[in-house]
């Protein structure tokens, strides 16, 4: 078993909490880490665990943990917790767990899932999107899919994100997140491949080669997986294949950093919006 062995790796360090006297980590606690990277693996396939599984209809329960220990990991030793399926059954499925320092392989996990109704507890076969899902990500290809569309074709889905993060995430009133711009607006959604909406954005007109993006939304859970980036991008894009020279923005002020790793520059000073701290930034298109 090899680090790059997986695709999904999540990044931890060991804390006081979790060592002995010696300051080496307790058996236990690498069954947390393995969790962790459970955790991890369903946001790498930009999945919303509890929506991802009241859609398919049942839940995944342990119902076997292996541990095999090689080597002890210590206070502060930074880790990488590697995260793969390897089988699925009728209504199992395997996962395989690398618990790494460095390269140096500490701790190896199975952990046996199976798929089953949250009612009765009884198991289910494997629901065919889970599968190909799941095959889709180990294979390497990309999990999401990007649509950039009217308001007429994507407002459904696009409304779907930003209800969750702008109106029951910052508590944003319905009456200023949803305006008559969306009808004038090119949207662009992001799908993960259960055809949930995961991330959004939109594009205004503001004037004659200007344009202004907004509306940037990306499912709490899934946030740092670069599907706002996809957005983004996305809708850069189609500002420049327009003819556009210059569009710019409202950042909310904890999102500056996002947005100067796309190449957008402040330009003034902070502001108020929506009760949220704001300020605007802009990127040039055109010479």
């Amino acid at each position: 078993m090899k680090r790059q062995d997986f695709r999904c790796t999540a990044r931890l360090r060991v804390r006081w909490a979790e060592v002995d006297i010696q300051k080496i980590v307790f058996n236990a606690h690498y069954l947390t880490y393995a969790d962790v990277g459970m955790t991890e693996y369903w946001r790498a396939l930009a999945m919303p665990y509890e929506a991802a599984m009241r859609s398919l209809g049942g839940d995944i329960y342990l119902k076997k943990a292996t541990v095999e220990y090689h080597a002890s990991a210590h206070l502060d030793d930074l880790l990488d917790v590697g995260m793969r399926c390897a089988r699925v059954g009728t209504s199992s499925l395997a996962f395989e767990c690398g618990i790494f320092a460095g390269d140096r392989l500490l701790v190896s996990v199975e952990l046996i899932y199976v798929f089953a109704d949250p009612a009765s507890q009884s198991s289910r076969p494997v629901p065919q999107l889970l599968r190909d899902a799941i095959a889709h990500f180990e294979a390497g290809d990309e999990v999401v899919t990007l649509k950039v569309a009217d308001w007429a074709t994507l407002g459904k889905d696009a409304s779907e994100v930003r209800k969750a993060v702008f109106i029951e995430e910052q508590g944003i009133s319905p009456e200023i997140e949803l305006d008559a711009f969306d009808a004038t607006a090119m949207h662009a959604v992001a799908f993960n491949l259960l055809g949930m909406p995961v991330a959004t954005g939109r594009l205004l007109q503001d004037a004659p080669a200007e344009a202004r993006i907004g509306r940037m939304a990306v499912a709490r859970v899934l946030r740092g997986q670069r599907w706002g980036r996809a957005i983004l991008d996305a809708l850069v894009d189609a500002s420049r294949t327009r003819g556009d020279a210059r569009v710019t923005l409202h950042a909310q002020c904890s999102a500056e950093g996002f947005y100067r790793r796309a190449d957008f520059e402040v330009v003034g000073e902070p502001y108020e919006e929506a009760g949220i701290a704001h300020i605007t930034m802009q990127k040039r298109l055109q010479a």
